[in-house]
């Protein structure tokens, strides 16, 4: 088994776990799930580009482009790296979040990539992982741990680094860095006004919402928490509705660890893979508003289709992407 990076844990006591009861009751998703096979696996993120195509990533690096019955499937680029959230600029080009190689931008013409971002201050990215682009070309976008990478991404869970961050690329070129201490930053979502970002934390269970605009421009505040689940990409949807991708349930090994001595943490990051802490088999998203209020929760057993990572609404269907599935699922609305 390979080295893996030293764990160093913070204790973190996480809210208790209430389980799927009231709003996140599993009773929404009734509809089967559609899968559209990809060559490959791992189709982590999904964008329905504005021609209507389907664009994902896979583990091999590279992107694809789908019609929407999956019948016609080109092989666009390959980044060289790991891609998994993507999004479209103004121009059309792609934005592609790469975990291995930063930010970057894809031509959907030529497939060249470019990279727009790969350090920060001299720090280089460790985990890009998710971005939402906004009309006048900034990206917002979050890299998820400054010590552990996307192979090593439950050594970050297990220590709860807190080292996340939400990320501001702006058109000329500067980089700010909006929010830090995010435990395992991930998902990220404009406000169809552009007033307000949301980004989840899967380590902590929750997701934070930094204010753009008005008097409370720069100002963040937690508006869920204490989900049952871990929460992943997001997306912007329609009628004030963010779609939360949930690949797994909590983890009761994980919770009970995250108080106790770093030792005991440390000694089980020590042991091979399948000793790990392992998602619940689930097929799960979630519809909250700015708020966090719930307003649609489709979940069911993971029969046909889990470990959802990304959602995407379109034409009355959500798009769905899988760190572990090799299609993208569809569910109609």
């Amino acid at each position: 088994m390979p080295r893996r990076t030293p764990l160093a844990p913070h204790t973190w006591t996480p809210p208790k776990d209430l389980g799927l009861v009231g709003a996140y009751a599993p009773h929404s998703l009734t509809a089967a799930v559609t899968v559209l096979p990809v060559p490959g696996t791992g189709p982590e993120d999904v964008l329905v580009d504005s021609e209507d195509r389907l664009v994902t990533g896979l583990a091999d690096g590279s992107i694809l482009r789908l019609s929407q019955d999956g019948q016609h499937l080109q092989r666009l680029a390959n980044t060289n790296g790991r891609p998994l959230g993507i999004e479209q600029y103004p121009d059309g080009s792609l934005i592609i979040c790469d975990a291995i190689r930063g930010l970057l931008r894809c031509d959907q013409v030529t497939g060249e990539i470019a990279v727009v971002v790969d350090s920060v201050n001299g720090e280089r990215l460790r985990f890009t992982n998710n971005a939402a682009v906004s009309r006048n070309g900034a990206i917002y976008f979050t890299d998820s741990s400054r010590r552990f990478g996307l192979d090593e991404f439950k050594g970050d869970l297990l220590a709860h680094t807190s080292s996340g961050r939400l990320l501001r690329w702006n058109p000329d070129g500067s980089v700010e860095v909006l929010v830090e201490g995010l435990a395992f930053a991930n998902g990220v979502a404009l406000a169809a006004d552009e007033s307000f970002v949301l980004v989840a934390e899967t380590g902590g269970y929750r997701v934070t919402r930094y204010e753009l605009t008005g008097p409370e421009s720069g100002n963040q505040r937690v508006v869920c928490e204490n989900l049952p689940g871990l929460p992943d990409n997001l997306s912007t949807g329609t009628d004030g509705i963010f779609w939360m991708a949930m690949p797994s349930e909590r983890n009761k090994i994980l919770d009970t660890l995250l108080p106790k001595p770093g030792a005991l943490r440390s000694a089980l990051w020590a042991l091979p893979d399948r000793f790990q802490p392992e998602a619940t088999r689930v097929t799960w998203v979630i519809g909250i508003d700015g708020d966090g209020n719930v307003r649609r929760n489709l979940h069911a057993p993971g029969k046909t289709y889990h470990y959802v990572t990304g959602v995407r609404e379109h034409n009355e269907l959500l798009y769905l992407g899988s760190l572990a599935e090799s299609g993208i699922g569809v569910i109609p609305l």
